[in-house]
């Protein structure tokens, strides 16, 4: 006899279809796309490429894919490989000075980028059917935390804060005047907003819900859109009509020797580097500047503390009646215990010879001029072989005077990657600096793109400070930033390359209107910061505790379905 009785089955109906190459295989899919256009993008967004649009857009193909919900383990090893593999592309220029430094830090910073997205993973699923206001509170808040860990990277391990998002825009200045209150900060976080809207906007026509009509709009998409329209329009009313008050600062001479790194160093060949130093110095001074700059670290021995190079030097400016300001060595307390090395700017008058007051570098490159934890890592080398002994750091960001025809300018040097850091512009700035003057030495990097990324944070620097940045490099970028961030002029041979030996004059200007003012971000510094902080806790507090009190406030939207 039959009976009724409930059947169970267990494992997939063998009537259904067979699911299709494209369901068994669409994480991994995801994962190569995803990951390669997150890597590809993010490397061209940033010079030496010149397409900077890209990003407004590089990381949202990594923001729609977390709407899709992938499994943590996948997404993450995703995203980390992607920094590490665009990190390592970005800084490929380092694998001249060293391989094992260049697979070290690539990663390095690459993970720290990654640990973002981790956050995105986190956030970007529980949108889903939240209402409006906590929606775009949780995309303000991932973009704040772009900005923390950039803020992150300024103080970590001694700071290596090297190419912000902010530094993709370098040639594109319209965006960059909110530096000019917010820091480089308030950029990154505008184009990450923008990339986080852009992502919000492809899910809403693209996602697993189908909208129909005006639900098609993202309201995401509209917030990112008008803080972008907001954050370039209210601050370019002080790039409106300058030509009024441009006013003539000084005819600089720029002088790059291009002295090969391979010789740079080597005493048998001090005297063929005097030389070219020279014959440069009077080519410039033939053209009626009023000033000559010198690149840092110029001179093969210590222009302070080696009596013979001093006597040359001064000699020099007076032949060339005009004063010099160069980077060299300072040696304080020669042959005694308490012997000390400076990487320095210095200033030459033409009369007065050698001043005795000059700028000692405030942060100094590990491994490069000083070995950090020497008691641990004491067996390890400087890359710059100066000195028995690591370099001295600097304290005082006080302006050096440089005398000129009529008058004085105050300049306040920057060496090396030391642009690279706000606070230490700002604090020239906040001493009386009429200028930003950056000695640097990018040879030691070939002709990739180290030269362009550098020259992208000078940019930055004058844009937040309101000052006119003079850059002087050993084999490029030299030239000229006005205080807008719009490059103004930069040394190139006939072939336009900024790779060569030469000397050119340029006419620094200086807008009226910032003489004797500061901006806002050099008073107030990174405040912007801290407002980063709590957008991030309030975009975390507005997902995990929100939803059913903005619910019940009636603000929601209804055009979205459950989670």
């Amino acid at each position: 006899m039959l009976t009724n009785s409930k059947i169970t089955t267990t494992g997939p109906d063998p009537y259904d279809p067979p699911p299709s190459w494209w369901r068994r295989r669409a994480g991994w899919v995801w994962a190569v796309g995803a990951g390669a256009l997150t890597a590809l993008l993010t490397v061209i967004s940033f010079p030496p490429c010149d397409v900077p649009e890209f990003a407004y857009a590089f990381a949202a193909p990594a923001v729609f894919w977390a709407y899709r919900r992938p499994s943590f383990r996948l997404y993450a090893a995703t995203l980390f490989v992607a920094q590490a593999v665009a990190w390592t592309a970005l800084l490929w220029w380092l694998h001249h000075v060293t391989w094992l430094g260049l697979f070290l830090l690539g990663p390095f910073i690459g993970a720290i980028v990654g640990a973002w997205y981790l956050a995105v993973w986190w956030a970007m699923p529980r949108l889903e059917g939240r209402p409006i206001l906590l929606r775009i509170t949780a995309l303000f808040g991932l973009a704040g935390g772009w900005v923390l860990l950039e803020w992150l990277r300024t103080w970590f391990l001694s700071g290596f804060p090297w190419l912000p998002l902010a530094a993709s825009q370098w040639q594109r200045t319209a965006l960059l005047q909110i530096a000019a209150y917010t820091g480089a900060y308030g950029v990154s976080f505008l184009l990450i907003l923008f990339n986080l809207g852009f992502a919000a906007y492809g899910w809403r026509l693209m996602g697993g819900v189908r909208y129909q009509g005006l639900r098609r709009r993202s309201p995401e998409f509209m917030a990112a859109l008008i803080a972008l329209v907001f954050g370039t329009m209210l601050p370019m009313t002080d790039a409106f009509n300058r030509a009024p008050y441009s006013r003539k600062l000084a005819d600089v001479a720029f002088v790059q020797p291009y002295i090969p790194q391979s010789v740079k160093w080597d005493p048998a060949q001090g005297r063929a580097i005097l030389e070219t130093l020279e014959k440069a110095t009077l080519v410039a001074a033939a053209s009626g500047p009023d000033l000559i700059l010198w690149p840092e670290a110029t001179t093969p021995w210590a222009v302070r503390g080696d009596e013979t190079v001093r006597d040359w030097i001064e000699s020099l400016a007076a032949r060339a009646r005009m004063p010099l300001v160069l980077g060299s060595i300072a040696i304080e307390h020669r042959g005694r215990p308490d012997e000390a090395w400076y990487n320095g700017v210095f200033v030459v008058a033409p009369d007065l010879g050698l001043q005795t007051a000059y700028y000692a570098k405030r942060h100094l490159v590990p491994f490069g001029e000083y070995v950090p934890l020497r008691p641990v890592l004491g067996w390890l080398n400087k890359v710059v072989p100066v000195g028995d002994d690591d370099f001295r750091r600097g304290l005082s960001a006080a302006p050096l005077l440089v005398p000129l025809r009529h008058d004085s300018l105050a300049f306040g040097p920057l060496i090396c990657f030391e642009d690279i850091f706000p606070a230490l512009a700002r604090a020239d700035v906040r001493s009386g600096a009429d200028l930003l003057f950056v000695a640097t030495n990018n040879a030691w990097y070939g002709e990739g793109g180290a030269a362009y990324q550098h020259a992208a944070h000078s940019v930055l620097r004058a844009v937040e400070t309101r000052r006119p940045v003079l850059r002087c490099g050993n084999g490029g970028w030299s030239g000229w930033i006005d205080e807008f961030g719009v490059v103004r002029d930069v040394l190139t041979n006939d072939r336009g390359s900024i790779y060569y030996r030469g000397v050119k004059t340029l006419p620094v200007k200086r807008d009226a209107r910032w003489i004797g003012r500061t901006s806002f971000y050099v008073e107030h510094g990174d405040w912007f910061v801290a407002v980063c902080a709590g957008l991030v806790a309030l975009g975390w507090l507005s997902l995990k505790f929100g939803g059913t009190t903005f619910r019940a406030a009636g603000v929601g939207d209804a055009s979205q379905g459950p989670v």
